[in-house]
């Protein structure tokens, strides 16, 4: 992806610098800051909410050159990169700290450091299938994950019966966890379009499928970074996760510490499961999906 959002020549009065009176007296810092970010939908959309409020971004960088001091403007633009990064829509930011009125001592027109860093988000996906060959689906559906995530994790793949909707075939179903660099949206889009290339057909809610792949989480409940999001195309966490022990149980395999947030609460994962009823979940095929799924 090549969509780009850049904001130059931000600049504000800050008190960074190694000497004495560079922390007294302030001199001018500017900061130039490029943001990856897919701007399809907002394209599509012509919405504020699709994209990065610059103002707003700009307003974070002030606030960080006017803030606390700091010794070197590495560490500036650093803060700087941390801050845009938690805009759930920026993947990847180029920031640019220029000090013009350093004290180099010789003849020059300006000092600059750039920093450069990528999102790396920890989500959890749970996976399931119950159409044709379910479990060879699971496990190509893992390899292209691959390419959307930094997969750390994997369950066993349990059978389980079917939760509402027509009488069906009975699921297999894993969870894998990972770290990503992509946006909310644009994981979902991606997790879709894997959906899509292994036959999903959106027919009737809760029906038969081929393969469902739900973005159970995006963040991470325990320091506070978990993205809460509730728009027509994505709830997140997971709105009915907590309550299903096809997901819950996979997941605990997964990841024994995991937590998820439930009505503003953060709970572990292995303690919902013993909440839960775990009829008609066993363990299914014995695989493993990291080895066989790559």
């Amino acid at each position: 992806m090549s969509d780009r959002i850049t904001l130059k020549g931000v600049s504000a009065t800050g008190h960074h610098g190694v000497l004495d009176f560079e922390k007294r007296d302030g001199q001018t810092f500017v900061v130039d800051v490029v943001m990856q970010v897919d701007l399809a939908p907002a394209g599509t959309s012509d919405d504020l909410t699709d994209t990065v409020n610059y103002a707003e971004v700009a307003g974070d960088i002030v606030e960080l050159i006017e803030g606390e001091p700091l010794d070197l403007i590495e560490a500036l633009g650093d803060r700087i990169a941390a801050k845009v990064l938690t805009r759930p829509l920026v993947e990847y930011v180029e920031v640019t700290v220029h000090k013009p009125q350093a004290p180099v001592g010789h003849p020059f027109t300006d000092v600059a450091v750039t920093v450069e860093r990528a999102r790396d988000t920890p989500v959890v996906v749970a996976i399931g299938s119950n159409l044709g060959e379910s479990l060879e689906t699971i496990q190509t559906a893992v390899s292209a994950l691959w390419l959307a995530l930094d997969l750390k994790s994997a369950s066993r793949v349990y059978e389980t019966t079917p939760v509402g909707g027509p009488a069906q075939g009975t699921y297999l179903n894993a969870v894998v966890t990972g770290t990503t660099s992509l946006s909310p949206q644009h994981l979902l889009r991606t997790l879709q379009d894997i959906e899509l290339d292994h036959g999903r057909e959106r027919k009737e809610r809760w029906g038969p499928r081929t393969l469902d792949l739900d973005l159970i989480q995006y963040g991470d409940p325990v320091f506070d970074t978990d993205v809460r999001l509730s728009t027509e195309a994505l709830t997140l966490p997971h709105p009915r996760a907590h309550e299903r022990a096809f997901v819950l149980v996979p997941w605990a395999d997964a990841d024994p510490e995991a937590t998820l947030r439930v009505d503003g609460t953060v709970r572990r994962v292995a303690d919902l499961v013993a909440e839960v009823s775990r009829e008609g979940v066993a363990l299914g095929p014995d695989v493993d999906l990291l080895e066989d799924g790559w």
